[in-house]
């Protein structure tokens, strides 16, 4: 058997949680997000489950630290489709749609929605990984979120908005309508809410 980390230890636990999350994801790649386990990451490293776990508490969390380590490609894809989208209410719509359609097809950010890891999702709709990755969502649209009347407070409180409605679709997704139904029904309920910071404040 190889020594431990490939007789290449990490420099201190910064590094080795990436090293981690990389081997988790090649796993993934190998084996499918249902049959990845601990003992496979550890395994593909050279180290024991219990190194593992002594930097992720359990298999759940390492497959939200993958997840959230695939959100960047998502964003980035996300930037370009909403790229002419500059009114605040229609670029919200279009990115929870999109990322809604996005999911199941995306394997590492995908992570959340398989079999047994509803349960996940549903905990960590609105936990700090997750506001952080609404906020980018944000931040890579081409809308001035200040002109628009949002503060600092607005923009938390739009992000957790946002994927609480996400986490509605997931969790119970709208199977009898169409794509452009879909964006119909956001249009009609979500909207609003996007236009209105101010007086949702108030």
């Amino acid at each position: 058997m190889p020594r431990g980390w490939g007789g290449d230890p990490p420099r201190d636990d910064d590094e080795a949680r990436e090293r981690i999350i990389d081997a988790a994801m090649r796993c993934v790649e190998l084996y499918g997000p249902h049959k990845t386990g601990v003992s496979d990451v550890a395994s593909a490293l050279g180290v024991t489950r219990q190194t593992v776990y002594r930097l992720f508490d359990s298999s759940e969390e390492l497959m939200l630290a993958v997840g959230a380590a695939a959100a960047g490609a998502h964003l980035d894809g996300l930037a370009a489709h909403v790229a002419d989208l500059r009114e605040p209410a229609e670029a919200i719509v279009e990115g929870i749609a999109y990322t809604f359609e996005r999911l199941p097809h995306e394997r590492f950010l995908g992570l959340l929605l398989t079999t047994g890891r509803s349960e996940t999702f549903l905990k960590n709709v609105t936990s700090p990984e997750a506001m952080a990755f609404g906020r980018a969502m944000l931040e890579r649209m081409h809308v001035d979120w200040e002109a628009a009347g949002y503060g600092a407070e607005d923009l938390d409180g739009l992000v957790e908005f946002g994927l609480r409605i996400l986490q509605s679709l997931v969790l119970d997704p709208p199977r009898q309508r169409s794509r452009a139904e879909l964006r119909a029904y956001l249009q009609r309920w979500v909207a609003p809410a996007v236009r209105a910071p101010s007086r949702g404040r108030a």
